[in-house]
Formats: structure tokens, sequence, C-alpha cells
């Protein structure tokens, strides 16, 4: 039997089934191949699958190593900051120990400046002298100076004031600008005999019972310290009565203290008669104190006045 292919050709059953066979061998060839992609796709597929499951496995391995790293660096931060915190406490507490130390030293240099202070400063020069403590005739201040010709009113240039007040009374002089303010000194330091004989000429001159309302005794006297000083002015001169009336008078007692100086014998005190003029040095801080509250220097114990001996020239 014959298969008629074309009017050329014609397969022999032979030859058809050969034909037949190769078709079926290409297909079964064609079924193969495919099936070994498809396996073999697979197959890989099978290995990323894998390959993606251990990944996941590593990632989270990873993840939690990153989680217990992160936890133990808190911890250690945390500790850190605990011991931080603990060392701040002690260096505070070091440091309190220090400045304990260095408050202990500075009060032992401070007691012992205070001493030397006190060593080199003259404890009478805040001693209540009227009719209360008494100077010797050997009492002379450690250092005197002469007041200059031109705060004076006096020809003569022997006029002396404790060298460490003069400053004092030189600013207070020369700082007030107004050309009528003419302030100058008629008496400052007199010695134990000086006083002694202007005390004697008081009391030939006017009796001894009117001489102590306005003279103390030798020895008695503020002068002798040295830190004391009679004021009056060009105008009234020797005549010291009229000082109180002076506007000279009215600037002391409103700007006197600023220099360390205060009225000794102020208006209904227990001593002498008031005397405007006579003002004694007894320190900024002490003067001060006296001006604000009002009071007079012999307003004061003794012991409240000491405390202010040690500062007096500061």
């Amino acid at each position: 039997m014959y298969m008629k292919i074309s009017n050329k050709f014609e397969l022999s059953p032979k030859q058809l089934l050969i034909v037949w066979y190769a078709v079926a061998f290409i297909a079964i060839s064609v079924i193969a191949y495919f099936a070994y992609l498809i396996g073999t796709l697979q197959q890989k597929n099978l290995l990323l699958q894998e390959d993606l499951r251990l990944l996941q496995i590593g990632q989270a391995e990873t993840a939690k190593k990153l989680s217990d790293t992160i936890a133990i660096i808190d911890k250690n931060l945390n500790l850190t900051k605990s011991e931080q915190e603990e060392l701040r406490g002690k260096l505070a507490q070091e440091q309190e120990r220090v400045a304990a130390q260095q408050r202990h030293l500075d009060e032992v240099a401070g007691t012992v400046g205070t001493l030397e202070k006190l060593t080199y400063t003259d404890e009478e020069l805040l001693q209540k002298y009227s009719k209360v403590f008494f100077l010797n005739e050997h009492f002379i201040p450690a250092n005197l100076s002469k007041i200059p010709a031109g705060l004076v009113h006096s020809s003569k240039n022997d006029i002396q004031i404790h060298s460490t007040v003069l400053k004092y009374l030189e600013n207070m002089l020369r700082d007030n600008n107004d050309p009528d303010f003419d302030l100058q000194v008629i008496s400052a330091y007199r010695s134990f005999d000086t006083q002694q004989n202007l005390k004697n000429q008081y009391t030939v001159t006017y009796g001894a019972g009117t001489a102590n309302q306005f003279s103390a005794d030798q020895g008695y006297s503020e002068h002798q310290l040295g830190t004391t000083v009679d004021f009056t002015t060009i105008r009234t001169g020797t005549d010291l009565s009229a000082f109180e009336e002076t506007s000279d008078y009215q600037w002391l007692t409103q700007n006197a203290h600023r220099y360390g100086f205060t009225l000794s014998y102020p208006e209904g005190n227990d001593y002498y008669i008031s005397e405007p003029w006579h003002w004694r040095f007894v320190g900024v801080a002490l003067a001060t104190k006296l001006y604000n509250e009002g009071k007079h220097f012999y307003d004061l114990e003794q012991r409240e006045i000491d405390q202010f001996l040690v500062n007096i020239f500061d």
C-alpha cells in the first residue's frame, strides 16, 4: 500500500513508519528536553529556596546577635553612666574636702593677718580717752607727719598728724570743689606735755571749773593719739564758736564718715561742751556705721568699738 505525498513523491508503508518514528522521536526528544529544563529549573528553584531559607536563618541569627550586642552595649553604657555618676559624686566630695581645707587655711591666714595687723596697730587708737582711759606721758604715735601748709590755719608748718591718717585728711579737704569751701586744720597732734600746758593756761584764764568743761586733762585728750583734728575756716579763724554756723561744718556732718572721721563731742554729750570743730579719725567702717545709725563714738560700748581696730586703716 502506498501513501501519496504529492504528485512526485509517494512513501511506502515502511518509509511512512520511519517518518512516524522520526516524528515521535523528535517529539519525545523535545518533551524530554523541556522536562529536563523544567526539572533543572525546579532543582535550581529548590536550591534558591534553600539558599533563601539559609539566608533568612542567617539574617535572623545576625539580627539576634546584633540585638544581643546592642543590649550588651546599652548595659555597658548604663554601667558607665553609673560609674560616671559615682565618680562625679566622689569628685564633688573631694572638691568639698579641698574647699574646706582651703577655707580653714584662709581662716588661719586671716587670723595670722589679723594678729599681724594688731601687732602693728596701736591698741589705743580706738579707746575712749575722754575722762575714761588714760594715756601716759610716754605715749607718742608710731609715726607722725606734718600737715601740708596749704591745709592748716597757721603760718607755722609744724602741725602734725598720724602718718597713716594724713592721706584720709588730705583727700577729705581736697575732694570738695566748692569755691566757698575753705576748711582748714587749726590743731591736730598734741603731746602729753603740750596738753598739760594748754590745760594750765585755760585753767588760769577761765578757772578750773570752766576749763574742765571744754579742755581735757593731759593723758585724756584725743589729740595725743595723733588721729584727731580741730577744724576752722578762713572766715572764722580762731573763733571756733562760729564754726557750727558755717557750710563747711554742715558738709562735714554729711561727708566726714566717708573719710573715716566722726564728731567726738556733739550737743548733749556726757564729757564736754559741744565741740563742732573736734573730729576724730576712727576708720571708714566705724565712722560709716555711726553715721548710718545716727550715733556717736561714745555711744558705743568699748568692746563693740574694739572690733573695728584691726581694719581701722583699710
